[in-house]
């Protein structure tokens, strides 16, 4: 945009030197011109009162001593047809101007003056003299080049002005780009300084009024989300209370572990609602978390009859991603476990760190996955998709990615790799 701008300056620059200029050069070769036939016609005039009162012999030596002097031939045409001074034949101008008019007009040696003289006995005598082309344009070709030079010179300034006022409507407009993209990236505290013109001053405050509403609507989006907890806390007590009343301790223990799962569940929906846009980021212990919710979960794998493997490598491994969503992705992918395979199908859990990433993998026995993986909110098999999903936006919020494939034996491996953070 700023070299658009500088460049239309200069063109319109340009048009307006070029409209300027050449008028303006052709009245200096005019002015140039009548300049120097008005100096031959009055050296001519100074040879007048000698040409109209002195003898043949005197005009002669007087036209010779001012050619001399002058450098300017002159010609002395008298009425018996004599010419005294440079030797030239009668012209036109002349014969007309032997009449008793003077007069210049142009020709091809140049332009030529003839004054006619009154006063002779034997008649009219006329003086001629020519101004040659290089007299007529002297100085022009120095005043042209001043003007070429000095069109030149406002055209730079031109730009140079066309530039800085061009840099004031693409510094603000810069600035608006930045911080939209900064707001895109859930950075909401980013605001804008109002600058340049009036118009860009008001899409600035436009912007910064969006972004204050944008927060504005964030808290009282988790606000509500705090009210729904508050009211799903009753029912889940309830329930609790209903699982731990049963007499069977077999029905008990497993229908207290599907409303721990339940709360779980609930409590990671609004975590996650309430950090969306404050817990981006942030770094955690991957070793401490995985070992935590293999932990968890191995009460319900043996209450099923499931073997489970935890191959964990020793900690501290830090990664880019925040403890409970780590949490929420590793409890997506031991949930997939426990809903898609039979009861007795062993699993492993496996937390390496390689190079600059550290990979958690889950793998079972089970029947494998289906031949394409379900997608969010679409049912299949009893699927929603919701594991995957989560577990895949983690990978992406800590920088890495998720990986579907097959086991060597049979089964389903996911591997969820994570970008190592700075111990």
């Amino acid at each position: 945009m700023r070299g658009r701008l500088t460049l239309l300056v200069a063109a319109v620059g340009v048009l307006v030197m070029v409209a300027f200029l050449v008028p303006l050069a052709v009245l200096v070769r005019t002015v140039a011109a009548d300049r120097a036939t008005a100096r031959a016609t009055a050296d001519v005039q100074r040879l007048v009162a000698v040409v109209g009162t002195a003898g043949p012999e005197t005009v002669r030596l007087t036209v010779d001593q001012f050619a001399t002097d002058t450098g300017r031939e002159v010609s002395v045409y008298l009425a018996d047809g004599t010419v005294l001074g440079a030797p030239a034949p009668r012209t036109p101008a002349v014969t007309l101007a032997a009449r008793g008019q003077s007069l210049t007009v142009e020709s091809t040696a140049g332009r030529e003056v003839v004054v006619a003289v009154q006063g002779r006995p034997e008649g009219t005598g006329v003086i001629r003299t020519v101004v040659r082309p290089a007299e007529l344009s002297a100085g022009v070709t120095r005043a042209w080049s001043v003007l070429a030079l000095l069109g030149a010179l406002l055209v730079v300034v031109g730009l140079v002005v066309a530039d800085r006022l061009a840099g004031t409507l693409v510094r603000p407009i810069s600035a608006l780009s930045a911080v939209s993209h900064r707001l895109a990236n859930a950075e909401l505290d980013a605001r804008v300084e109002p600058a340049g013109p009036a118009e860009l001053r008001e899409v600035a405050g436009a912007l910064n009024h969006l972004a204050a509403r944008i927060q504005v609507l964030l808290r009282e989006e988790r606000e509500q989300v705090a009210d729904l907890s508050h009211r799903l806390r009753t029912p889940l007590t309830v329930l609790r209370l209903e699982a731990e009343s049963l007499r069977d301790p077999d029905d008990a223990t497993r229908l207290t572990a599907a409303v721990d799962g339940l709360e779980r569940a609930v409590t990671g929906v609004i975590r996650q609602a309430r950090w969306r846009s404050t817990a981006a980021g942030g770094n955690c212990d991957a070793a401490e978390v995985v070992g935590e919710r293999v932990t968890f979960w191995s009460v319900l794998a043996e209450d099923t009859g499931r073997t489970v493997t935890l191959d964990l490598a020793p900690g501290p491994l830090p990664v880019r991603l925040n403890g409970d969503e780590l949490a929420a992705a590793v409890d997506a992918l031991l949930g997939n476990v426990f809903a898609h395979t039979p009861d007795g199908t062993p699993f492993t859990v496996r937390l390496a760190a390689e190079a600059d990433e550290v990979t958690l993998t889950v793998a079972d026995e089970g029947p494998g996955l289906p031949p394409e993986p379900p997608r969010r909110g679409v049912s299949r098999a009893g699927s929603t998709g919701l594991g995957l999903d989560i577990a895949e936006r983690a990978a992406g919020a800590g920088g890495g990615r998720l990986e579907l494939s097959s086991g060597p034996g049979g089964g389903a491996r996911v591997v969820l790799r994570l970008a190592a953070a700075p111990a």
